[in-house]
């Protein structure tokens, strides 16, 4: 066996060993979402496993759909869902009775319907490998976003986010 080829074999060994922890990290996260009964931890939850979402991106040498997975999913949407929280005249903090009665009919539901989508995606693609189509326009832009634009880019949306939280501390009566 040549060096480079014992070098990608421990490239893709390190890539699974990456790839299982996130993805634990994220059934983790995504546990905790539906399971916490405060809705402000759920949403800090949420945060996790679109991260997480972002890190397998890096991991398939997506870098430009990972950043905007962390501005437009994490940036935006998670802000928006802590406006609408925060807002809200409901109670922040645990929250008896909000599970339905029937939680444990869903576990069985969600198993068939795993097991019926993995069976038919199987059936329908076996073994096939996705032909390598090569670099996209899309490669352009990014090296401009992540090169001398990234870093500013990422401060702004921090401010941002401090002016949205305080307008939302500001405009909340409790």
């Amino acid at each position: 066996m040549s060096a480079s080829s014992l070098l990608a074999a421990d490239v893709n060994v390190a890539q699974n060993v990456g790839f299982y922890i996130i993805a634990a990290a994220m059934l983790y996260g995504a546990i905790r979402v539906v399971s916490t009964k405060n809705v402000v931890h759920a949403a800090l939850w949420l945060v996790v496993v679109l991260g997480g979402i972002a890190a397998q991106y890096i991991l398939a040498a997506a870098e430009f759909v990972a950043i905007s997975q962390v501005l437009v999913y994490i940036g935006a949407v998670m802000v928006l869902f802590l406006f609408g929280i925060m807002l809200t005249r409901a109670q922040i903090g645990k929250e008896a009775g909000l599970n339905n009665r029937g939680w444990a009919l869903g576990i069985p539901v969600g198993l068939l319907v795993f097991g019926l989508l993995a069976w038919v995606i199987l059936d329908a693609y076996d073994d096939q490998v996705l032909p390598d189509r090569g670099p996209t326009p899309t490669v352009l832009l990014s090296d401009q976003f992540l090169s001398i634009y990234l870093v500013p880019f990422i401060a702004v949306s921090f401010v941002l986010l401090a002016a949205a939280i305080g307008a939302i501390v500001l405009a909340r009566k409790d």
